[in-house]
């Protein structure tokens, strides 16, 4: 059998054939998934690229060599071989929303596992702990937890996100600042390596495997399982947003101005989650606080911010329905999970570089007087810190402790995304780190920027150094690579 000679082939260590014809590689690519046809799509079929592909970043058109949907850990195993024996590169694909198209390998000619049918789940009553396989999709985890006995996780407002990319790069969410990110309830992994080797990481085998994937997860492997701790669903919450239309800059700049205030407070409890919207109409500061309608309105928030147009907080007793409200206030954001042309940037903020008064004058000053050439533009400070920062630095692979707000800056165009929009995000975002003293070059791995400079030092920080001598040992020809993936030592 042609795949078992393949295996035998990395077994012995011999070189890799690098040129393959697309009948070879599909007779490969459907023995290792136990030759069922259906698993497997190869550039040239037919609807290839809106079937099997699914393009999500519009303006970054990607083809691959080969989309697999594999059933199980072992199907993994065998694409991983096929890709290696034939000198491909792999990228794992879970909910398919990266920016830059890099669960499609960000560049023509990848294989790409597609994680679709892989989203098996068990719950442990014993320990609380959830096994959920890597395919899983943060909406589907929701149903599944909330049954298993009103459980929940930390993720982002989209039901449509996977978890096998949510969970290996950050996972932030509104309940983040109480329970940490997604990639902290992550307490063991099944991985498969490039060796096609499927193991099992955890604090106390493959240790170091578990580090990586907790921050760089589409480095190092396919991850096809996760453990969950899991936490009791809140009993109570209050989903909130203020509606501010802008007037003049310097109005619009006052109103920040006492958003920032508002985050920068070290008291400022964990139950509290917001974020501030700009829009080329409005300011929204929108967010969920996790506790009683009392507690919430003893915060004050309407007094806080003066020019409040209007006022909505809905009060939720049951997690299901606070994470249907989510979902509802997420398809107004970017695109709304569609697919479109779009680009992003990402800058970070400490307790100790806040954006300066001055800094603040003049971000307002520019979007008030630069034109876009965006179909629409969008800017979002969305508060951390909490529970995040209070693990160490080092502990796992995402290396952002310390961030207390992130600012995403978004345009969506109707076609490509034009010269004049990215001049425009550009001046933006210096304009911001010009009147930030102090800002590093931090940058959420979950937005990536195909732009941007120093890519890896800005994702992993100080945890690149050891990031890369792990990728030495466990991917030490890249076989897992997308443009801005960690690299070998």
């Amino acid at each position: 059998m042609q795949y078992a000679w393949l295996m035998s082939l990395l077994a012995w260590g011999l070189p890799a054939v690098t040129i393959t014809d697309q009948a070879t590689l599909r007779s490969c690519l459907t023995a290792a998934v136990d030759h069922d046809a259906t698993l497997v799509a190869l550039k040239g079929d037919l609807l290839y690229q809106t079937l099997a592909v699914k393009v999500y970043n519009l303006n970054l058109p990607v083809t691959p060599a080969a989309v697999t949907f594999p059933k199980t850990s072992q199907h993994v195993s065998g694409v991983v071989g096929c890709a290696t024996a034939f000198g491909y590169k792999v990228q794992a694909k879970s909910g398919g929303h990266s920016y830059g198209n890099y669960g499609l390998g960000g560049t023509d000619g990848a294989i790409v596992v597609d994680l679709r049918n892989m989203k098996q789940f068990s719950y442990d009553t014993t320990t609380e702990e959830a096994t959920v396989g890597g395919g899983m999709l943060n909406g589907e985890l929701d149903t599944h937890l909330n049954i298993a006995g009103n459980r929940a996780v930390t993720h982002g407002t989209s039901p449509q996100i996977g978890i096998g990319g949510h969970a290996t790069i950050g996972g932030l969410g509104p309940s983040a600042r109480q329970w940490g990110m997604e990639l902290d309830h992550v307490v063991e992994a099944e991985v498969v390596l490039a060796n096609g080797s499927i193991v099992r990481a955890s604090a106390t085998q493959y240790q170091d495997v578990l580090f990586a994937v907790k921050g760089a997860g589409a480095s190092f492997g396919v991850v096809t399982e996760f453990v969950l701790r899991t936490e009791e669903a809140p009993g109570e919450a209050v989903a909130y947003t203020y509606t501010l239309n802008l007037g003049g800059a310097k109005s619009n700049a006052a109103l920040f101005k006492q958003w920032q205030e508002l985050i920068m407070d070290p008291q400022l409890s964990r139950k509290f989650a917001s974020v501030c919207t700009i829009t080329q109409g409005a300011m929204v500061i929108s967010g969920t606080y996790f506790g009683s309608k009392a507690e919430f309105d003893a915060l004050g928030l309407g007094e806080r911010f003066p020019g409040v147009t209007s006022t909505n907080a809905i009060v939720f007793t049951d997690w299901l329905g606070l994470v249907a409200h989510w979902t509802e206030q997420s398809l107004l954001d970017l695109t709304g999970g569609i697919p479109a042309s779009f680009y992003s940037r990402c800058l970070s903020f400490t307790e100790r570089t806040p954006i300066t008064e001055d800094g603040i004058d003049r971000l307002f000053d520019y979007l008030a007087t630069k034109p876009s050439g965006a179909l629409v533009w969008l800017l979002y400070f969305d508060l951390e810190a909490g529970a995040i920062n209070d693990v160490p630095m080092d502990a796992t692979g995402y290396a952002h402790r310390d961030v207390l707000y992130w600012m995403q800056s978004y345009a969506v165009s109707l076609g490509p995304v034009s010269a004049t929009t990215y001049e425009f995000l550009d001046g933006l975002n210096e304009v911001v780190r010009n009147g930030t003293p102090g800002i590093g070059i931090g940058v959420y791995p979950g937005y990536v920027d195909p732009r941007l400079e120093n890519p890896r030092q800005s994702y992993w920080r100080s945890n690149l150094g050891r990031l890369s001598e792990i990728k030495s040992h466990v991917d030490p020809e890249d076989v897992f690579h997308n443009p801005q993936g960690v690299l070998p030592a």
